[in-house]
Protein backbone atom coordinates (compact mmCIF):
# COMPACT_ATOMS: atom_id res chain seq x y z
CA UNK A 1 0.00 0.00 0.00
CA UNK A 2 0.95 3.35 -1.01
CA UNK A 3 2.28 5.99 2.16
CA UNK A 4 0.00 8.71 0.19
CA UNK A 5 -3.44 9.25 1.52
CA UNK A 6 -6.25 8.42 -2.18
CA UNK A 7 -6.74 11.64 -3.14
CA UNK A 8 -8.70 13.19 -6.18
CA UNK A 9 -6.27 16.02 -7.61
CA UNK A 10 -4.33 15.05 -10.23
CA UNK A 11 -0.49 15.44 -10.05
CA UNK A 12 1.69 18.12 -11.64
CA UNK A 13 3.46 16.46 -14.13
CA UNK A 14 2.33 15.23 -17.85
CA UNK A 15 -0.03 12.27 -17.70
CA UNK A 16 2.39 9.76 -19.92
CA UNK A 17 5.68 10.96 -16.65
CA UNK A 18 4.96 7.98 -13.66
CA UNK A 19 5.90 9.30 -10.37
CA UNK A 20 9.62 9.28 -9.21
CA UNK A 21 8.08 7.22 -6.37
CA UNK A 22 6.31 4.88 -8.14
CA UNK A 23 9.37 4.30 -11.14
CA UNK A 24 12.52 6.42 -10.01
CA UNK A 25 14.33 7.38 -13.24
CA UNK A 26 17.32 5.44 -12.32
CA UNK A 27 15.28 2.39 -12.82
CA UNK A 28 17.32 0.12 -15.44
CA UNK A 29 14.01 -0.17 -17.41
CA UNK A 30 12.12 2.95 -16.96
CA UNK A 31 12.92 4.16 -20.87
CA UNK A 32 11.60 0.92 -21.95
CA UNK A 33 8.24 1.47 -19.14
CA UNK A 34 7.42 4.79 -20.23
CA UNK A 35 7.89 4.12 -23.43
CA UNK A 36 5.27 1.12 -23.88
CA UNK A 37 3.01 2.92 -21.26
CA UNK A 38 3.11 5.83 -23.91
CA UNK A 39 2.09 3.48 -26.60
CA UNK A 40 -0.67 2.39 -25.04
CA UNK A 41 -2.03 5.92 -24.24
CA UNK A 42 -1.35 6.84 -27.50
CA UNK A 43 -3.40 3.46 -28.82
CA UNK A 44 -6.35 4.32 -26.45
CA UNK A 45 -5.30 1.22 -24.83
CA UNK A 46 -6.48 0.39 -21.03
CA UNK A 47 -3.09 -1.17 -20.25
CA UNK A 48 -0.08 -3.22 -21.28
CA UNK A 49 2.10 -6.02 -20.67
CA UNK A 50 4.78 -5.24 -18.48
CA UNK A 51 7.91 -5.85 -20.44
CA UNK A 52 9.59 -7.84 -17.84
CA UNK A 53 7.53 -9.12 -15.30
CA UNK A 54 4.68 -10.15 -17.65
CA UNK A 55 1.97 -8.40 -15.26
CA UNK A 56 -0.90 -6.35 -17.11
CA UNK A 57 -0.17 -2.43 -15.84
CA UNK A 58 -3.08 -0.34 -16.05
CA UNK A 59 -2.44 2.92 -17.94
CA UNK A 60 -2.81 6.65 -16.03
CA UNK A 61 -5.42 7.33 -18.22
CA UNK A 62 -7.34 4.39 -17.04
CA UNK A 63 -6.88 6.06 -13.24
CA UNK A 64 -7.86 9.54 -14.65
CA UNK A 65 -11.09 7.80 -15.47
CA UNK A 66 -11.79 6.62 -12.14
CA UNK A 67 -11.69 9.88 -10.71
CA UNK A 68 -9.02 9.53 -7.41
CA UNK A 69 -6.14 7.79 -5.94
CA UNK A 70 -7.18 4.02 -4.70
CA UNK A 71 -4.12 3.78 -2.57
CA UNK A 72 -2.41 0.52 -3.81
CA UNK A 73 0.47 2.14 -5.46
CA UNK A 74 -0.25 1.56 -9.24
CA UNK A 75 3.21 2.51 -10.84
CA UNK A 76 1.21 5.20 -13.34
CA UNK A 77 -1.10 6.61 -10.92
CA UNK A 78 -1.76 10.57 -12.02
CA UNK A 79 -2.62 11.83 -8.29
CA UNK A 80 0.49 10.91 -6.67
CA UNK A 81 2.95 13.53 -6.89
Amino acid sequence: MDDAAPTDQLADRPLAQPSHARLPPDDPDYAEICAVHQAALERGEPGYLDPHSGLYVMTAAVHVERGFCCGRGCRHCPYVA
